[in-house]
């Protein structure tokens, strides 16, 4: 099978894109994704997704992780999907998406940066030294100093492979405050099994655990080593947070073909 595929970024997190709406890729296998993103063997990438066809909204999401199982939301790829979607001449000025957790909305400005609000989220575990929460995929948030001197491969596969998380798999999130309302941003993530160099819904998860306002607006730039972003939000509570949008630039790196 020959592919016409598109590779894209946000902040360094990167993606294989294919335009699937007239279903030339429905029957690819758990086998051939995984090829298509290794970096050695395929193009590479920290995921592949294809556009869809949506019978009432503008299209649907379809994700996969590195490993070539479907997976749970991943808010770069929302946003490098919404910009793909405007390349390919699909010009809205509120773009609405159906992806594994829901409808999405997002826009983009002037500036070009994608705007892709996050589905609330309602509920947030504390423990001592962490906390666990769902923005969309599940995540481990650990606040530390010197975030920049951990080893993120290490010590998040370990967290991520422990007992309570092994079977489902958890993304790991270690944040430094840098100010009252930045943070610097470092993620293990299932299914590449790796660090990445961003994470939306863990920048996500990470933006709401630092509020600067107890309740009420917020907003948190957020530094990762792919590049910069933005979470807005209202707090609610310390378990509730709505109206929440990950803010941040996507862009096409380079299109091709792969035979597989």
């Amino acid at each position: 099978m020959t592919i016409e595929f598109y590779k894209y970024q946000g902040t360094g997190n990167d993606f294989v894109i294919l335009d699937n709406r007239d279903h030339t890729y429905d029957t690819l296998t758990t086998v051939q994704v995984k090829q298509i993103c290794n970096r050695r063997f395929g193009i590479g990438a920290d995921g592949l997704m294809l556009l869809n066809n949506h019978p009432e909204l503008d299209f649907e999401m379809i994700y996969f992780n590195a490993d070539g199982n479907p997976s749970t939301m991943c808010g770069n790829g929302g946003r490098c999907l919404v910009k793909f979607a405007q390349h390919q001449g699909m010009h809205k000025v509120t773009y609405r998406f159906m992806a594994i957790d829901g409808v999405h909305e997002a826009d983009i400005d002037m500036h070009h940066i994608v705007r892709l609000k996050m589905q609330d989220v309602n509920t947030v575990e504390y423990h001592s030294g962490y906390a666990i929460l769902n923005t969309g995929s599940p995540h481990f948030v650990k606040f530390a100093n010197n975030v920049k001197n951990i080893d993120v491969l290490e010590t998040g596969r370990d967290i991520r492979y422990s007992k309570p998380f092994k079977d489902t798999g958890i993304n790991v999130n270690f944040v430094e405050t840098t100010d009252d309302d930045a943070i610097f941003v470092r993620t293990y993530e299932r299914g590449v099994e790796d660090e990445t160099l961003s994470c939306g819904t863990g920048v996500t998860a990470s933006a709401l655990m630092n509020a600067h306002n107890a309740n009420g607006f917020n907003r948190v730039e957020v530094k990762t080593a792919g590049g910069n972003l933005s979470v807005e939000y209202t707090k609610i509570d310390d378990e509730h947070f709505e109206d929440i949008w990950l803010c941040g630039p996507a862009e096409l790196v380079f299109k091709g073909t792969i035979d597989i």
